[in-house]
């Protein structure tokens, strides 16, 4: 029976290892193992304290399991050993996995009869340090023997794997094995063997040693924390991607970043980075690398959220305990990404565990949340759910009744994910999200928005160069607002955007020195722009409904990764996208020599439902390169051209939930959009710091700023009071980040400008007499540092610091009667600015005792937001009172923000 199961196990760790595919940046060996144990069914075992102060930054697609770990491992000293479908990582010289044809004559003895017994079943455990255990008989003869055994758990009594086994003051090492069975040569006399292994306390034990022997070592579990796990795949990891201006965050990095109420925050986050600003707090809304805040792609799973913001934009609308990483694309994009012209924000949700039901969760001040994953019914179909919800009413109820005593506010949201493998590993994944929000502030009006998208993919891999995804996607969005301040006037007004999606897109390896990536993608979006009607039956409001708008976008895609040598790859490609307003819809033309209005307007030709009211087309050219001047220093360059057929028209600084998004029609023209960037990248200290700094250069046109007085809701003629300006905008961006060790964390510097010109012939469409004029966004200095330190295995300190230059504004300046009335004159636009911003942040994370048997594993939050009470403006306004204009600055943080957070996993 010993024989056969050897055999089987033998014959099943011969079998080809699959194909995985990875595209991960600065990860630790645990996120990478996790996810390649997501696709194919093997276990990873390693010692995290052996590969402290590693990262792997890997892009591979259709690649056997067995390249990519020797990629992964390649001039390092670990080595990977397969037992059956269990993989081990281990430090030091290979070892063994086959026994020895004579390995059973010495471990077992033949007894009368039939009947076998092992020697090591028969042996004493070796538990206590100082008792001194005798292996052997003396003989004469030979100085080394040969000591076989096996390594048990005490309290469990469960094989130890993956432990080494030595003799101290010699290099005498060996391994267990599956079965936690090791065979060490060791020299004959008083000897100390040692036990290391994680999860284990170390041990040694005292041997004489005469002979060939046996010994069982029974060892004890660690009650404490393994250090963190940081694995570096190649030596250069910074300087190895063709493409330029992409961040990779970890769902760990995220987690450390201390933020408002102690919640991590996904998007809140990203705003650490270089070249990503925002217009100060209570905004989730960002802009990137002079980009408006509608220019940006965000994508869950591959579902786009069009407002990815919660309670008045304090938090972001993702669950952090469902994220398994982001990648921020602000340079170079893809040509598999299209419709925006800024970034694209890719948020990958993590993938359902296959072994039990597994969670995870927190109970802060504002909110609290959980998140299942597990198998479903098994190891083929797994499942990731969840929850997230606040109870924060009772915080509005201790500000003060005469200006919040009416304030109120819910939201939360549910996402779900169900993965199946095919027999022929073909994937099945659906997906779901959705979000909600209802506040109001010291008002009788209630605001409501929500998301909702789901999603199916099909991931089919047709030959080992060639693999095809399937997907189809709905995303939605959604606002109301409702008055009911008199029963005379209430009103309630909704809007919606509807967007479907269908998409096929492939990989293909072409030798290897190219990977082509080609597809197509078709989107429909149906919007009602609004729709205003009395709310009760005595409201005198009268029923208004602006028409709804509908197009289609199609495009197609092809890019090829081309890696020339060592020192050079390019990255090019084209995406070609086509946009069709259609209708029903009324055409609206105007002179063309004249500003648009109602005095110009021409003709008003109505179109049928289906029917092509305009057409925009054109390529977009993407291209990405990278010259290494050393393992550890780079050059990269890239340029784009993008497009965007959808706008978000607001006269505000920041995203709110009453924005309204239009689409391109016959008078608002599609932005256009082109990038050129150029940057150095090197590592110091074995790639343990990376850095680089890239400069850029935009050009943007057709971007939509708004007319003085402009009436931008329920507007049913929007392009009267709109401006197509010419933008320009470029920066420089420096990161300094220190990936593992105790201290890690980064510092980035930006300095941007984003300038826009509205220079029309016509005096009424002028803007500050046709001289350019910063964006509401612009900031040209931004300063963030994002720094952990641990102190123990259980408990570290998290501080953060921003600096940022203030947002421009316009002021009034001068105040003159006409007629007898006084007016007030204002400045230019965005003439003036705020005053400069800054703040930091502390907090603490503690983390409970790590037995390995446990209901739940937990750890606390404790910190500060804005520890010094900077009363930081987020804008000012102006009233007049008693004759005067009078200025006011608010701030939405004023004061240090303690906060304290719960977290907990089984």
């Amino acid at each position: 029976m010993v024989y056969a199961i050897l055999a089987a196990l033998a014959a099943k760790g011969q079998d080809v290892w699959p194909n995985v595919d990875l595209q991960v940046k600065n990860a630790t060996f645990m996120e990478v193992a996790a996810a390649i144990e997501h696709q194919v069914p093997v276990r990873f075992f390693f010692d995290e304290r052996q590969l402290d102060g590693l990262s792997v930054s890997i892009q591979t697609a259709d690649r056997s399991l067995d390249e990519v770990l020797q990629q992964i491992f390649k001039g390092t000293a670990f080595q990977v050993i397969r037992m059956a479908d269990d993989i081990f990582i281990i430090e030091g010289d290979p070892i063994q996995t086959e026994l020895p044809a004579a390995y059973f004559g010495e471990a077992i003895q033949e007894v009368v009869g039939t009947q076998r017994v092992s020697a090591m079943e028969t042996a004493e455990i070796a538990s206590l340090p100082n008792k001194l255990y005798t292996i052997g008989y003396a003989s004469a003869g030979k100085d080394t023997v040969l000591l076989t055994g096996k390594v048990i758990d005490l309290t469990s009594g469960a094989f130890v794997t993956a432990a080494r086994i030595g003799i101290n003051e010699t290099d005498k090492t060996a391994m267990t094995d599956a079965n936690g069975a090791f065979r060490l040569a060791i020299p004959k006399g008083y000897q100390t063997l040692y036990v290391n292994a994680a999860g284990i306390t170390s041990a040694n034990r005292q041997l004489l040693v005469n002979g060939d022997g046996q010994l069982i070592v029974g060892v004890n579990e660690k009650m404490t924390v393994l250090s963190e796990v940081v694995v570096n795949a190649e030596p250069s990891s910074n300087v190895s991607s063709s493409l330029s201006g992409v961040e990779t965050l970890g769902i760990r990095q995220i987690k450390q970043t201390p933020v408002v109420f102690g919640e991590a925050d996904v998007l809140r986050v990203v705003l650490a980075l270089p070249g990503v600003l925002s217009v100060g707090e209570a905004s989730t809304g960002f802009n990137v690398r002079g980009g408006a805040a509608d220019q940006n792609l965000v994508l869950f799973e591959g579902k786009t959220i069009y407002n990815p913001t919660h309670f008045f934009g304090f938090f972001s609308a993702i669950n952090p305990d469902i994220v398994e990483n982001l990648e921020l694309y602000k340079g170079s994009i893809p040509s598999r990404f299209g419709g925006r012209l800024s970034s694209v924000l890719d948020i990958a949700a993590k993938r359902g565990n296959r072994e039990r039901l597994k969670g995870s969760g927190g109970i802060g001040l504002l909110t609290s949340r959980l998140a299942l994953d597990g198998p479903l019914g098994n190891e083929r179909t797994t499942f990731v759910a969840g929850l997230r919800s606040t109870y924060s009413n009772w915080l509005l109820t201790l500000l003060p009744k005469a200006d919040f005593g009416k304030s109120r506010a819910s939201f939360y949201d549910v996402d779900m994910q169900i993965e199946h493998i095919r027999r022929n590993d073909d994937t099945l994944h659906f997906s779901t999200y959705f979000s909600d929000d209802r506040f109001k502030l010291n008002s009788d009006t209630l605001y409501h928005y929500n998301n909702e998208a789901l999603q199916f993919r099909w991931i089919h891999r047709s030959s080992d160069r060639l693999r095809w995804a399937f997907s189809g996607t709905y995303s939605g969005y959604r606002f109301g607002v409702r008055d009911e301040l008199s029963s005379a006037t209430d009103y309630q007004l909704t809007y919606r955007l509807r967007q479907t999606e269908v998409k096929i897109g492939a990989d293909y390896r072409l030798g290897p020195a190219h990977l082509l990536q080609f597809g197509v993608q078709v989107k429909h979006y149906a919007l009602n722009p609004g729709r205003m009607t009395g709310y009760s039956t005595t409201s005198l409001v009268k029923a208004v409904s602006l028409p709804g708008e509908q197009a289609l976008e199609h495009a197609v895609y092809l890019e090829d990764h081309f890696t020339v040598d060592d020192r050079f790859s390019i990255d090019y490609g084209v995406r070609y996208s086509m946009f069709n307003a259609m209708g029903p819809g009324t055409v609206k033309k105007y002179l063309p020599d004249a500003p648009m209005s109602e005095a110009t307007l021409i003709e008003a030709q109505r179109k049928g439902s289906g029917a092509f009211m305009k057409t925009y087309h054109g390529p977009e050219i993407r291209v990405s390169a990278r010259y290494k001047l050393s393992d550890n220093t780079a050059i990269k360059a890239g340029y784009h051209t993008l497009r965007q057929y959808i706008h978000m028209i607001s006269n505000t600084a920041t995203m709110a939930p009453t924005d309204n998004w239009k689409l391109s029609d016959f008078n608002i023209r599609p932005q256009r959009g082109r990038q050129a960037s150029l940057g150095l990248y090197r590592n110091f200290y074995g790639d343990q710091v990376e850095t680089y700094i890239e400069a850029y250069h935009r050009v943007i046109h057709d971007y939509l700023d708004y007319k003085g007085g402009a009436r931008l809701t329920m507007n049913p003629d929007i392009e009267r009071d709109v401006l197509a300006t010419e933008g320009e905008a470029y920066g420089v961006e420096l990161m300094v980040r220190k990936k593992g060790g105790r201290l890690n964390g980064w510092l980035a510097y930006t300095y941007s400008r984003i300038l826009l010109t509205a220079d029309s012939p016509f005096q009424t469409e002028r803007v500050n007499g046709g001289n350019p004029y910063p964006a509401n966004y612009d900031r040209p200095h931004d300063v963030t540092l994002v720094s952990n330190f641990r102190f123990t295995q259980r408990f570290s300190v998290s501080f953060n610091f921003n600096y940022g230059t203030g947002r421009p504004i316009t002021l009034p300046i001068a105040r003159y009667d006409m007629n007898g009335s006084g007016r007030v004159f204002y400045s230019e636009r965005n003439a003036y600015r705020i005053p400069d911003y800054y703040r930091a942040d502390l907090s603490m994370n503690i983390e409970g005792n790590h037995k390995l048997k446990k209901l739940a594993h937990s750890s606390w939050a404790v910190g500060v937001y804005n520890v010094t009470g900077r009363k930081n403006a987020y804008s000012t306004y102006f009233v007049s009172e008693r004759g005067q204009i009078n200025g006011y600055q608010l701030s939405i943080f004023g004061n240090p923000i303690p906060f304290v957070t719960y977290n907990f996993k089984f």
